[in-house]
């Protein structure tokens, strides 16, 4: 160890031991979720409430913010910068408080959601990780301007057995909530607080069965009523107090000289803010070889297939209307093949989930029996042997080697180029243009969600297909009915909440990218509004908002489906289909 750096570390050690009272300290919060005093569970067993309604909660999910610590003078100390999201599905279920000075405090508050003023403002403003970024949190309405406080979704069993669903997001800055607990906190020591959420107290009063769904919209007393049981209510307790030291491990940045010519990627300020991987700079280089290794066949084993020869730029990178895909040999494939664009806001990839990047992704179809059917390192070595490639590898990265690791490198930074954004909707967001009678028509049903008790009449597609990026990116069973051959996203988690589950796929360009589902099963647009309409198969995985919709289904209309079909065609991005790809990089 360096003379430097063993100063420091013993100038921390120091520290430590003599308490170093003046230094400030971090405060984590840490909170549990309860239903009437049991440990809640996602997607398990069902509770009974007052009114005798059977329910089970599948989704919870809250923004944090303006979080703050009392003094014994009375006065609040916080920080600008104290923001947390709190998701149970996720396991993120901390807020960590930086850098609060030494001191005895005697409360904690926090609003759970968000205030006017952030409410208010463009959300692109905040980075890739950062709670209130979108595309991290799945909480911002666009429609309606501003984000969802907190989200709780769950299945309703009825006396028949039967289940239905219950979906209740409370936002808009009426509804804002404000939790205040006392405590006796030391912060000249690092601490940790334990506090508890009971989701029995939120539904206190609340009939499931008489309103299953709230989004807030203007006179919606049940929104008002359950946001007055999280602040006035004792739904949030103090369980405990502790004091340790924390360090956090983080993947550690490639901080060396970078290789090549930076790419500028040019993306909609009414994006969420993409989180790019740190360790594969965009560079010309890098994805001039990326899109090189899309487009050849060398890649498969028989040398006849690409990526490209099943994700056709025309049809926004689909296979050009195949239900399945035709791999080496002409063998069938099992799936419909996705879409490729916008893939820097994804968390996960294929329709189960399978691949956690786009470098994994790219590798996995080289090698799958029914797609290109090689191995990687007979792919390795083919390249290897081409003097074109060697040369495009070192260009890329600094030498010629060629290394598998490298291919999906390539691939992956080729793909995260693929930003469509400029459809006909976009336009006529930025007042470039003008959407017709039956296209505002279209997106009004789009954005209303279906509660006749409540005379709204809407075809609750947001719910999955919200935002700008039209996909909520997540893994729902959507009535499809469970097929034993492929329960989707179980095959990974082999939870059996997860049985049926598929990625939403976003609906940008959906247009020119028949025919839908995992499966190819719907030809047409206008099959798969019938299916959401009327043919909707009840399972118990089937997601809430969904199964909160009668059973009769949603009764459009004719001209209620055309509208739909109108304003999802003004999603087709027509630039981005036809670019030239040798003019993407600059």
């Amino acid at each position: 160890m360096s003379s430097p750096l063993r100063s420091l570390f013993w100038l921390c050690v120091l520290g430590l031991v003599a308490g170093n009272a003046a230094a400030p300290r971090d405060v984590t919060i840490r909170f549990e979720h309860r239903i009437d005093g049991r440990p809640l569970g996602l997607n398990q067993q069902f509770h009974t409430n007052a009114f005798g309604n059977r329910f089970r909660v599948t989704r919870l999910d809250y923004l944090l913010s303006d979080i703050a610590l009392r003094r014994p003078d009375g006065t609040w100390m916080n920080s600008e910068d104290w923001f947390a999201l709190i998701s149970v599905e996720t396991k993120q279920t901390t807020a960590k408080l930086t850098a609060v000075p030494p001191g005895d405090f005697s409360a904690v508050r926090f609003h759970v959601g968000v205030n006017t003023q952030i409410n208010s403002t463009e959300p692109a403003r905040w980075p890739g990780g950062h709670p209130l970024n979108p595309q991290r949190n799945n909480l911002y309405w666009n429609w309606q301007q501003g984000y969802v406080f907190l989200a709780l979704e769950g299945r309703l069993k009825k006396a028949d057995g039967k289940l239905d669903g219950f979906s209740y997001h409370l936002g808009n800055n009426p509804n804002l909530m404000t939790v205040e607990l006392p405590l006796k906190l030391n912060t000249r020591i690092h601490s940790t607080v334990d506090l508890a959420f009971d989701v029995g107290t939120l539904l206190s009063g609340h009939e499931l069965s008489k309103q299953t769904s709230t989004h807030s919209r203007k006179g919606d007393k049940l929104a008002a009523r359950l946001a007055r049981n999280v602040s006035k209510r004792d739904a949030f307790t103090v369980e405990q107090l502790s004091t340790d030291s924390f360090q956090s491990f983080a993947a550690k940045a490639n901080t060396g000289k970078r290789i090549g010519t930076p790419y500028r990627l040019s993306v909609s300020k009414r994006f969420p803010k993409a989180k790019l991987p740190e360790d594969n700079p965009l560079t010309v280089e890098g994805v001039a070889l990326g899109s090189m290794l899309f487009h050849d066949p060398t890649l498969s084993r028989d040398k006849t297939v690409s990526c490209a020869s099943c994700h056709d730029r025309s049809h926004a990178f689909t296979d050009k209307g195949r239900q399945f895909s035709k791999g080496v040999d002409q063998q069938i494939g099992d799936r419909n093949s996705m879409p490729l664009f916008n893939l820097a806001w994804h968390p996960a990839f294929f329709w189960d989930g399978r691949a956690a990047t786009l470098r994994e992704q790219a590798l996995k179809p080289i090698e799958h029996p029914k797609e290109m059917g090689a191995k990687l390192e007979d792919v390795v070595t083919r390249l290897t042997e081409s003097k074109a490639y060697r040369a495009v590898f070192a260009a890329a990265f600094g030498d010629e080697q060629v290394t598998a690791g490298r291919i999906g490198l390539a691939i992956e930074q080729f793909l995260l180029t693929l930003i469509s954004q400029d459809s006909k909707f976009d336009r006529a967001v930025r007042g470039e243009t003008k959407l017709t009678n039956q296209e505002k028509r279209g997106l009004q049903l789009f954005v209303t969600e279906h509660d006749p008790k409540r005379k709204l009449f809407g075809a609750d597609c947001f719910h999955c297909h919200g935002g700008n990026l039209f996909s909520n990116h997540r893994f729902a069973d959507n009535g499809l009915g469970h097929d034993t051959r492929d329960l989707g996203y179980h095959r990974v988690t082999n939870d059996s909440a997860d049985r049926g589950k598929f990625k939403a796929p976003t609906l940008r360009n959906i247009a020119v990218t028949a025919p839908y589902m995992h499966d190819g099963r719907f030809k047409t647009l206008e099959e798969v509004i019938e299916h959401y309409d009327s043919g909707v198969k009840r399972t118990d995985t089937l997601d809430p908002n969904l199964a909160k919709h009668p059973t009769k289904g949603l009764g459009l209309s004719s001209a209620d489906k055309q509208a739909l079909v109108a304003f999802l065609k003004t999603l087709t991005d027509e630039s981005f289909l036809h670019r030239n790809l040798k003019k993407d990089s600059r």
